[in-house]
């Protein structure tokens, strides 16, 4: 009996040390198309707005290129895409998401293509509660590369120094103005960078092909940022 209670500490550890190996996975793992394609161009669709914010989709739009482009990607200039595409009728990216991606790859020459999804944005508390999703997907065989989602609570209140109610005041007043001229263009770029942070290095990158090993991150993230 004694030695039976004996060998559990051991049993456990081993489970424990299971469970670790089986949980993790590498950006490799994660996302084993992308370093099969190597994609080196991306064109950014605008984003599918699912919310009553119409100015969620302009705002998201303007600042999903540059996470990619610190990544190592050529980014089809947002400006010149978006002119092109409301020319050809094509803004609404919802016609196309469940489409073949092939037309973008002849259209534009990219090798992938990114649609974001808007399911949340509004203002809650202090701070911009969002919930996003991305798509990357490949115009040359039309696999999902790259798929994440994003859970993000901005919070924006100041500090103003004081426990006072003229305190409270200052910090109430300070963060209505922020919310009103800067919060959503800071929540839209946190969303990004979280969501981005994690995708294979590209071409122009130093790490291309030598960040196959690094940790990956969870698909679906969920953080409360200031």
């Amino acid at each position: 009996m004694n030695r039976h209670l004996l060998l559990l500490p051991l049993l456990a550890s081993i489970l424990f040390c299971s469970c670790e190996v089986s949980n993790s996975y590498t950006r490799e793992s994660q996302y084993p198309k992308f370093y099969e394609e190597k994609p080196t161009s991306i064109l950014v669709m605008p984003p599918i707005n699912n919310t009553t914010n119409v100015e969620a989709k302009d705002l998201l739009y303007t600042s999903i290129s540059q996470p990619l482009i610190e990544a190592g990607y050529y980014v089809v200039s947002p400006h010149l895409a978006m002119e092109l595409l409301k020319a050809e009728s094509a803004y609404d990216a919802e016609l196309f998401i469940d489409q073949d991606a092939a037309v973008f790859g002849r259209v534009f020459g990219a090798d992938a293509v990114v649609f974001s999804i808007i399911d949340e944005w509004q203002k809650q508390g202090f701070g911009i509660s969002t919930k996003l999703k991305y798509i990357v997907k490949s115009t040359t065989t039309n696999a999902i590369l790259f798929e994440r989602s994003c859970d993000l609570y901005l919070d924006l209140r100041q500090n103003s120094g004081g426990n006072s109610l003229l305190s409270a005041v200052v910090d109430l007043a300070v963060s209505a103005i922020n919310t009103a001229v800067t919060d959503h263009i800071v929540a839209a770029r946190k969303c990004n960078r979280y969501i981005f942070s994690d995708i294979p290095r590209g071409k122009y990158s130093p790490d291309f092909m030598n960040d196959r090993s690094h940790a990956a991150s969870d698909k679906n993230i969920r953080a409360t940022v200031q």
